[in-house]
Parts: C-alpha cells; sequence; structure tokens
C-alpha cells in the first residue's frame, strides 16, 4: 500500500475578508474531492487572509498512480485561476 501526501500552498491576492478566503478554499476543496475522490482539507493558515494552506492525501496499490494523481491535483489547483499556488510539496509513504 503507498500512501500519497501533497502540502499546497496558495497566495489568494484577490481576497480582502476571511469570509471571501473561507468560500474560495471550500470551492477547491469540495472540487478536489469530487474529482479526484481524495481526502482534502484546509490545514494552515486558517486565520490569514491572503494566504491558504490546503493538504491532500490518497491511497493506492501503485506509486505511479500516487505519483499520476498527485500532480493532476496539483495542475488543477494551478489552473484554477482564483489563487496562485506558490510553494507544494509531495510525498510517498511506503506500508507493507
Amino acid at each position: 500500500m503507498v500512501i500519497g501526501v501533497c502540502r499546497i500552498e496558495l497566495a489568494l491576492d484577490d481576497v480582502f475578508s476571511l469570509k471571501e478566503k473561507r468560500h474560495i478554499v471550500k470551492s477547491i476543496i469540495e472540487r478536489l474531492k469530487a474529482r479526484y475522490n481524495a481526502s482534502v482539507a484546509e490545514i494552515d493558515l486558517n486565520d490569514t487572509w491572503k494566504n491558504a494552506v490546503i493538504g491532500v492525501s490518497c491511497v493506492s496499490n501503485d506509486a505511479k498512480h500516487i505519483d499520476s494523481m498527485l500532480n493532476n491535483i496539483v495542475n488543477f489547483v494551478e489552473n484554477d485561476g482564483r489563487g496562485i499556488l506558490y510553494n507544494y510539496s509531495t510525498e510517498k509513504i511506503y506500508i507493507d
């Protein structure tokens, strides 16, 4: 079993309130969950207007599938247009 984990850091320059930020982040999270069947949540900077950190995790029996899925998720967030993806990191955890 392989567990894939991704941390995505976003800059939300056009946001001027926490309510607006939460609306955007919630929308991105729900779209990722629906499209990729992954576990997704806002994991840091919850009370900061201009930045958000989203965590993603997924499980598979194939490391290539995890790589592909995480790459597609990162590309989706990058091309979403509501935030600027300025940093991300991925990790795979192998469990026997």
